[in-house]
């Protein structure tokens, strides 16, 4: 009981002095206004019904995320209605050309995230929708799940429980959260930062993207950054294949990640507002996620991990043996999931250099600390020298072009 009221009292001091800063920034009709707005631009929708049965963990009532390992499904959804019609182009359906698994580990002391290839070939299992119906189980391309699952109903939360299905059974790591964001919002996003500073290697054109990029160092506003991500066929844009599109992403979301962390945004309140407002804008998640105060709590929890330790992969993949077109995860695959679901490092550390003396402040791993079940969760893969395969931030997003 002790300890319940410390972490209690933490919890308060905490909420106190969040209050106290924005009542000074804003005046207290202010912050209540800011609230709101940012509270109401999630759409928030609870798909736990429609996931069936599953093993729940159960959180600590003071915290949901304290203590534990954190996996966010996060989906990049093309929906092509409203704004997103004049951005894209109007078409029907839903689909999703981006996912990526977010593991968040338990001590926060690692961030990684997975891409996982549209193009995959994995068993869809049978899906429950909001209206009743359901989908039957299926063997076929990944991005298929998230439009089988909005095909009746066009809601991105029907979407999301069959893409959350489809990861959980054919990888066995539990989806704790989920988000998925439309063009619009991911445009509004960019545009609040100022743009994404990047190093554009060679010329990038592509009609069908509306992308014309020159080499060099470049900002990207919210249309332009889009247009990049969404890019796949074109002038510049390798062989056309998703992988290609698979690495420029992660290129993005690098450089996104190191121009929010450079940004001083909690003594810039004007700013901070601006891009909160854009971040939770035409944004559906899960309700334990889709509220400020579990997003600001998450992000407190992130706030000393270093660059370093933020790592950007795709899971490993080979061409399909019954289609040149489609792609199958090799049994490395398999090993990276493995220690995703229990909470290992997805790629070793950095191996020191046998002439360098050790720091005498640092100790070996506790064998006690080693994977739940050793037949699963195994050593950490090496970094894949092919680039699909993702690396390190610092290593997969350069600051500049560097000199000429």
């Amino acid at each position: 009981m002790r300890h319940a009221r410390t972490r209690r009292g933490h919890s308060a001091l905490r909420g106190a002095a969040l209050v106290t800063t924005a009542v000074l920034a804003f005046g207290f009709s202010g912050m209540a206004a800011a609230y709101s707005q940012l509270q109401s631009n999630i759409q928030a929708e609870d798909v736990t019904e429609l996931l069936g049965d599953r093993p729940t963990p159960t959180p600590d009532p003071d915290d949901p995320n304290a203590g534990q390992a954190v996996n966010i499904l996060l989906m990049g959804s093309d929906v092509r209605d409203g704004a997103n019609a004049e951005i894209g182009g109007k078409v029907e359906g839903m689909r999703s050309d981006t996912t990526i698994v977010l593991h968040i580990s338990a001590d926060r002391s690692r961030v990684e995230l997975v891409s996982i290839p549209r193009d995959s070939l994995v068993q869809i299992p049978a899906c429950a929708r909001s209206d009743g119906s359901s989908s039957r189980g299926q063997f076929g391309q990944f991005n298929a799940a998230f439009s089988i699952g909005s095909e009746r109903t066009g809601l991105a939360s029907d979407a999301a429980a069959c893409t959350i299905q489809t990861v959980e059974s054919n990888t066995g790591v539990f989806i704790h959260h989920y988000v998925v964001i439309d063009f619009a919002g991911f445009i509004s996003m960019v545009d609040a930062l100022g743009g994404i500073p990047m190093c554009i290697p060679n010329d990038m054109r592509s009609t069908k993207a509306g992308l014309d990029l020159t080499a060099g160092d470049q900002v990207l506003d919210g249309s332009t950054a889009l247009a990049y991500a969404r890019a796949r066929t074109g002038e510049g844009l390798g062989n056309g294949s998703d992988t290609d599109r698979l690495v420029r992403q992660q290129k993005l979301l690098g450089a996104t990640v190191r121009t929010v962390l450079s940004k001083s945004l909690l003594t810039d309140v004007p700013q901070l507002v601006q891009f909160l407002n854009a971040a939770t804008s035409s944004v559906t998640a899960n309700p334990e996620l889709a509220s400020i105060p579990a997003m600001t709590g998450l992000a407190f929890s992130l706030q000393n991990v270093p660059t370093n330790s933020i790592t950007f992969m795709t899971i490993p993949f080979a061409t399909a043996e019954s289609d040149p077109n489609r792609v199958e995860w090799t049994s490395e695959a398999d090993q990276i999931w493995a220690n995703m679901a229990a909470d290992l490092p997805l790629v070793p550390a950095p191996v020191a250099d046998p002439a360098t003396p050790a720091d005498p402040g640092t100790t070996a791993p506790d064998p006690g600390t080693a994977a739940p079940d050793p037949g699963t969760a195994t050593t950490p893969p090496a970094p894949a020298t092919d680039p699909t395969e993702g690396d390190a931030l610092t290593a997969a997003v350069a600051d500049t072009c560097g000199p000429a």
